[in-house]
């Protein structure tokens, strides 16, 4: 491509290094400008003045995969009307691959703008013929969305595990009970959780009666509890396992274990809001390709959701292989003869 110009970025938070070079690895100007609207202005403008000189037919822009710092400056660098005339591609590429490329270039010194140089020949030697340019912000609305739920699970899961310490100190028996001898099977419910808030402490359960407990967990599960008589035996046996705390300490703990059960009911409000605008956004994206991946056995709405939005459209990939080797799941094979290696070193 003796016609072509290429340009490397090296994005920051900051600012933007643009390294510009031509085939012949002359390199027309390798400058910082600020990762903003206007610096990337600047950029486009400097490039003009190389255009209206030499007359390039295609750009090709490179830029290391950053996450956020580098989506703003690849979506305006891709729909720039200007850059769009000389059929601009745009590539974010694995940070692995540039550190591997970045290698060959042992004789070169550290020094401002020696990334955004090596990005721009990465792109100079066609080493981008084999990945997908990038198509601006169609999946970073359900991506984001998709992220967002997988944050929120964590730090439920992490919430659970964290309440689970100040409850076996306060009521010890309901975790040293067999699975089947629980008196409920979900102990972040609305009956478990209303036992855990409203009752101070074990001795205030074995204090109330049966009838008591009974009618507490039919209103609080609604009336949909299923044998409630079991449910109450199953809660005075967990009572008799339990250890006894002073009086004093019981405040104290209960105080905790109210505070994280408000903080789990919090995030799992969040997850059905989540939930929702999840399958709003798929609906509007591309609902036959989420209806095939929900055809797949294991795999359902969540899931689906969260390939779409990595994968993003699935035609980008000519191969399986393709696909295995973005998702991280490629072994380069180690053949010598008759000899193939089982032990690969995985990418």
């Amino acid at each position: 491509m003796p016609n072509c110009l290429f340009i490397g970025v090296d994005v920051a938070l900051k600012g933007n290094q643009f390294c510009v070079m031509n085939f012949d690895q002359h390199v027309y100007f390798n400058l910082k400008f600020p990762n903003n609207p206007k610096g990337n202005n600047m950029a486009i403008n400097k490039i003009k003045d190389i255009e209206s000189k030499f007359f390039f037919e295609k750009i090709i822009i490179v830029m290391e995969s950053t996450g956020m710092y580098s989506f703003h400056p690849a979506c305006y660098l891709s729909s720039n009307e200007y850059l769009n005339n000389f059929h601009t591609e745009v590539y974010q590429i694995n940070a692995c691959d540039f550190d591997k490329y970045k290698k060959s270039f042992h004789d070169l010194e550290k020094e401002d703008g020696i990334d955004a140089y090596i990005l721009a020949d990465y792109a100079r030697v066609g080493r981008t013929k084999a990945l997908y340019p990038f198509r601006g912000s169609q999946y970073i609305a359900l991506q984001r969305l998709t992220r967002q739920r997988y944050h929120i699970c964590k730090e439920l899961i992490r919430e659970k595990t964290y309440v689970m310490t100040n409850l076996y100190l306060s009521f010890s028996g309901l975790l040293s009970l067999n699975k089947n001898e629980l008196p409920f099977s979900n102990m972040f419910g609305a009956t478990s959780s209303a036992i855990l808030e409203e009752f101070i402490s074990p001795d205030q359960i074995a204090e109330s009666s049966i009838e008591e407990l009974m009618n507490f967990i039919a209103s609080k599960g609604k009336n949909h509890t299923k044998n409630p008589e079991s449910k109450v035996a199953a809660l005075q046996k967990a009572i008799r396992s339990s250890y006894r705390l002073d009086q004093t300490a019981y405040e104290s703990i209960n105080i905790a274990i109210a505070s994280s059960i408000n903080t789990i009911k919090f995030h799992q409000e969040q997850l059905k809001n989540i939930d929702k605008a999840i399958l709003n956004t798929i609906l509007g994206l591309d609902s036959n390709v989420y209806n095939i991946l929900l055809s797949i056995r294991g795999i359902g709405k969540v899931y689906a959701a969260g390939i779409m939005a990595e994968i993003g459209n699935i035609d980008r990939f000519p191969h399986n292989s393709k696909l295995a080797k973005y998702a991280g799941l490629y072994w380069k094979r180690n053949q010598s003869g008759e000899f193939d290696s089982q032990d690969k070193k995985v990418f």
